[in-house]
């Protein structure tokens, strides 16, 4: 009789969570072991075969009989040089949580595009009713026949292009640094090379890349410097893509019309940071990927992988160690 597979992980999954998981491979044993603490963790992961979760170090060096890591997020920056030159499979949540932030970015820009978090949301607590502007006054801007340039079109990349083009009939433009198929909804794609070309023509554009160290600080002060003064900036997936005080001083100084912002820098920002001064701001708090519906779509996922690894196939969403996405 063969060894279970015994899959180690410090997540508290739920029990009918484990009993999804466990029934997607129902011709193997399945032995998911939750950990309740970092030592009981690094003891079981000795015999494990799969790890849900972060693995590094010596910890990772333990682990004999490790075959495969599936990342509890999309990003995977938390990898070492033991994990990079381990032969160990890597696999993340990519596109895993895409709907979910795209639906907040669209919500975002509409409540800086139509003035809601600007002028109206302050005026309800004042118990006001004010009306901003005139008719034709560029304070309510419409996004229809607005370019998006989306820098990244990874799962939150295209998750958002979809959404903006289909939803709101946006041209949307993007680079990626994947030999990439062009997306019906996409009217250009091209490679990082034409990023900057790209921040100064369009009225939208989106950081949506993975953070490695060719993307850190790539939204700066030169690019923030380039965009149209009516132009808007959403960080949507890691906050080391762009430099807070070159944003801060394009808000400030109206280099830029506003920025939704979902990621920071250094998560959480000081309540000193002048982020918070800026009035055409609007952030969430590394929360637009959160819903019931998301957590649905992770288990699915794991399961699936689950069920490909007992039978041999390949996995989804393996990661290039190398390229760090």
């Amino acid at each position: 009789m063969s060894e279970p597979l015994r899959i180690v992980t410090m997540h508290p999954f739920e029990p009918a969570e484990i009993e999804k998981i466990k029934a997607a491979a129902p011709h193997s044993a399945i032995d998911l072991i939750v950990c309740r603490s970092r030592d009981e963790f690094e003891q079981k992961v000795k015999d494990a075969e799969v790890v849900y979760g972060e693995i590094r170090g010596d910890t990772l060096r333990s682990a004999s009989k490790l075959k495969w890591v599936q990342a509890g997020g999309a990003g995977v920056e938390w990898i070492d040089q033991t994990m990079r030159e381990s032969p160990v499979v890597l696999t993340n949540f990519a596109r895993t949580f895409g709907p979910a932030i795209a639906e907040t970015a669209m919500g975002m820009l509409l409540c800086l595009t139509r003035g809601i978090s600007t002028y109206y949301i302050p005026q309800f607590h004042k118990r006001e009713w004010k009306p901003v502007g005139t008719v034709k006054s560029a304070d309510h801007m419409e996004l229809a026949g607005r370019t998006m340039g989306i820098a990244g079109l990874g799962g939150i990349g295209c998750a958002v292009a979809r959404c903006a083009h289909l939803g709101f009939n946006m041209r949307i433009v993007a680079t990626d640094a994947r030999p990439l198929h062009k997306p019906e909804c996409l009217a250009e794609l091209h490679d990082p090379g034409w990023f900057p070309e790209m921040a100064r023509t369009v009225d939208v554009l989106v950081a949506a890349a993975p953070h490695t160290p060719q993307t850190e600080r790539m939204f700066d002060e030169q690019i923030f410097r380039s965009m149209k003064k009516t132009a808007y900036f959403l960080a949507l997936s890691r906050g080391k893509l762009f430099d807070d005080m070159a944003l801060v001083k394009a808000l400030q100084e109206r280099w830029i019309a506003g920025a939704g912002l979902d990621v920071f820098p250094i998560e959480p920002p000081p309540s000193s940071h002048p982020i918070f001064d800026c009035p055409n701001v609007v952030m969430t708090m590394h929360t637009s990927g959160w819903s019931p519906d998301r957590q649905v779509r992770l288990i699915d996922f794991f399961a699936e992988n689950v069920r490909r690894y007992s039978e041999g196939l390949p996995l989804l969403n393996v990661v290039d160690k190398k390229l760090g996405y």
